[in-house]
């Protein structure tokens, strides 16, 4: 005897072997029926399977082919669920009946809807739409220029925006204000015009504009002066002794007192200096060195010379 049989023999219990199921088919009609029971695997007696018959399960007669066939319901409502039918079948029909009320409004309502005319259909521009003639469609264009024209004139100012002011934007779509566009262009001219007047201003001297403001002076004074000035006149005797003249004979007898500053206020140079086309005296700080290159003494040199030349030829002429 083998190790495994002893101990099958004294320790083990040997289970049975399971059964193993057909996998034939089971002929048709070899029960009369479908029936669900519990073997009794416990070894319970059959007075308690008797107690509990009552709530086994329904046996229904023939076979399940049979029962698939057969048309009328074998089944039984049992207690309340009658009354919950009855509500359900209720609330089914009541949702029928609204439904074929609204259908039936709305094909009455599609009934007495107005039919649309596909002849009186017009375009965009006002034009009938179809197959016409030039003349119709001739007629047309000028009946809806008429029609257009018209409402214009009968418009108002607010709907055809006569007299209304125009508004301009900017590029995010700001409104600009043009009255203050106008003065801020109006400002900026008017400050580079002030602006070329300054630089134009600083480009002359101190003594051109002391003088040009004294003849304003002397404009602003001659409004009330007579229109005839004589000899006895005192402003006009004093203006004529305060020229210089260089061929004055009485120049040397006159004690007349220097000027030492100028008109601007600076002091004047009073030492020998080269004349010049123009009539100014070197600044008083002059060295008394001439750094020019000549042209100067060559201008005033042919000057003379023209004069001279031309003062010989008329004395020639008068000999002769």
């Amino acid at each position: 005897m083998s190790l495994a049989d002893y101990l099958a023999k004294n320790y083990l219990t040997a289970d049975s072997k399971p059964e193993k199921r057909s996998k034939k088919r089971k002929r048709k009609g070899v029960s009369d029926g479908l029936i669900i029971a519990d073997d009794d695997t416990l070894g319970w007696s059959s007075t308690t399977a008797a107690k509990e018959e009552d709530d086994g399960p329904v046996t229904i007669g023939g076979n399940s082919a049979e029962f698939r066939k057969s048309k009328s319901n074998k089944w039984q409502t049992i207690g309340a669920a009658s009354k919950s039918t009855s509500t359900d079948d209720a609330a089914a029909d009541a949702i029928l009946a609204s439904v074929a009320a609204e259908s039936s409004a709305r094909v009455l309502a599609e009934d007495e809807a107005p039919t649309i005319d596909d002849s009186d259909l017009k375009n965009e521009s006002g034009i009938q739409a179809g197959l016409q003639s030039g003349a119709q469609v001739a007629a047309q264009i000028k009946r809806a220029k008429e029609i257009e024209r018209r409402r214009f004139t009968e418009a108002g100012a607010e709907e055809s925006g006569k007299g209304q002011e125009t508004i301009y934007r900017d590029a995010s779509g700001r409104i600009i204000n043009l009255a203050m566009k106008r003065a801020e262009a109006r400002k900026k001219a008017e400050e580079e015009v002030a602006k070329a007047a300054a630089e134009l201003e600083a480009q002359k001297g101190d003594v051109q504009r002391v003088q040009r403001a004294k003849r304003k002076e002397e404009l602003a004074a001659a409004k009330f002066l007579p229109v005839a000035r004589y000899a006895d006149d005192e402003d006009l005797n004093d203006e004529l002794k305060q020229k210089d003249r260089w061929n004055d004979p009485a120049a040397e007898f006159l004690s007349k007192k220097k000027q030492s500053k100028s008109i601007t206020g600076k002091p004047l140079y009073t030492g020998p200096a080269m004349p010049n086309r123009y009539g100014i005296r070197p600044g008083y700080r002059w060295d008394g060195v001439d750094r020019g290159i000549g042209f100067e003494k060559e201008y005033f040199a042919a000057q003379n010379k023209r004069k001279n030349l031309k003062e010989l030829d008329y004395a020639w002429q008068m000999d002769e």
